[in-house]
């Protein structure tokens, strides 16, 4: 069987991690859409295999979590009644944490926006921390039980939740429109979190280049996620090259060398070489 070099794997994926979808890639690169959805599988386990090992034992200070929507096969509305309330069809949420201070994002996780995936996320969050840190997240309650269970007290814990206004604009303008902020309530909810620096902002940054950076997240197109574990992959795949192959405009380095976890910039062909080190299982 004939298998693409590592460089020809190298310059898919970065049209991957650029944000365009796996059919443009596979027209840009003259190959045919299981080869790319292959690779995809492949390095997207492996980079998640790779970071759940190495992302441990972290120094992070100031931890911001957010969950950020996508959907899988249709949308929510769409899905029939047999699928309905199955995982991967329909409305599926990421859940991911930023450090303030090094930009890495230390933990994601694929699911659905319930209390079991809140509880995981939190409790391997809590895993890969060093040290007492200062977390915020929105308003969304399902955090403040997985939070006690995950940390207990060992956590400077505040909610930030944003109040918004009617979008601005006229008619049908009026659907793509974000509301208008026009206030915050901040609010200690364990321990005691510093004022200054409760807030949100990193990783609603972080929201924004997902969705620009993964071409399933797009809103408004035909790119959506088909496969849950494909979305799974995708995700690992952004990460790998966001914390550790992405230098970081303010730090000039990437989130893995500033957060000590890396001693150089990755190149795509090393994160492509992942998939021989962590081969992916095959399934029966």
């Amino acid at each position: 069987m004939n298998r693409l070099s590592l460089q020809d794997r190298a310059k898919i994926l970065g049209m991957l991690v650029e944000g365009n979808s796996m059919r443009a890639a596979s027209r840009m690169a003259d190959v045919s859409i299981n080869t790319v959805t292959k690779l995809l599988e492949d390095v997207g386990f492996a980079c998640g295999v790779h970071q759940d090992e190495v992302l441990r034992n972290l120094s992070c200070k100031r931890i911001q979590c957010d969950e950020i929507w996508s959907f899988c096969y249709a949308k929510q509305k769409n899905v029939a009644p047999e699928k309905a309330g199955v995982l991967g069809y329909g409305d599926v949420y990421t859940w991911t944490a930023i450090d303030a201070e090094t930009k890495l994002v230390p933990s994601f996780l694929v699911g659905r926006r319930d209390a079991h995936h809140a509880e995981a996320f939190v409790a391997d969050l809590a895993s890969r921390m060093a040290s007492r840190i200062q977390l915020t997240t929105d308003g969304l309650k399902l955090y403040i039980n997985a939070v006690e269970d995950a940390f207990g007290a060992d956590v400077d814990y505040a909610m930030l939740v944003k109040l918004y206004g009617e979008p601005a604009g006229h008619s049908a303008e009026r659907k793509y429109s974000p509301g208008e902020c026009c206030g915050t309530i901040k609010g200690a909810v364990c321990g005691n979190p510093s004022q200054k620096h409760i807030s949100t902002s990193y990783v609603e940054r972080q929201n924004l280049t997902m969705r620009m950076g993964m071409r399933r997240f797009t809103r408004l197109t035909n790119g959506f996620s088909k496969k849950i574990e494909n979305l799974e992959h995708a995700v690992a795949l952004h990460f790998m090259f966001y914390n550790f192959g992405r230098v970081h405009k303010t730090l000039r380095v990437t989130p893995a060398m500033e957060a000590g976890k890396a001693d150089h910039i990755w190149t795509l062909a090393e994160i492509a070489a992942l998939a021989d080190a962590y081969p992916r299982p095959k399934s029966n």
